[in-house]
């Protein structure tokens, strides 16, 4: 008997999450923290944050010369 795979479903963005998601980039909240919050992948966040033209997770600090 073949083994069945685990269908995918897609989750709809409504404008509650992306306002929550804004308000998280503002906040710097790590990605681990937000695929818990969102219960998504870590790159479907990343991938609509990238859509929305805004960073998320923690930022790397360059040293100022």
């Amino acid at each position: 008997m073949a083994k069945k795979t685990k269908k995918r479903t897609h989750k709809e963005w409504t404008t509650a999450l992306i306002t929550e998601l804004r308000r998280h980039s503002k906040a710097k909240t790590p990605v681990e923290k937000l695929q818990k919050l969102f219960k998504r992948t870590g790159p479907a966040l990343r991938q609509k944050a990238v859509m929305l033209g805004i960073p998320l997770g923690h930022r790397l600090r360059r040293k100022k010369r």
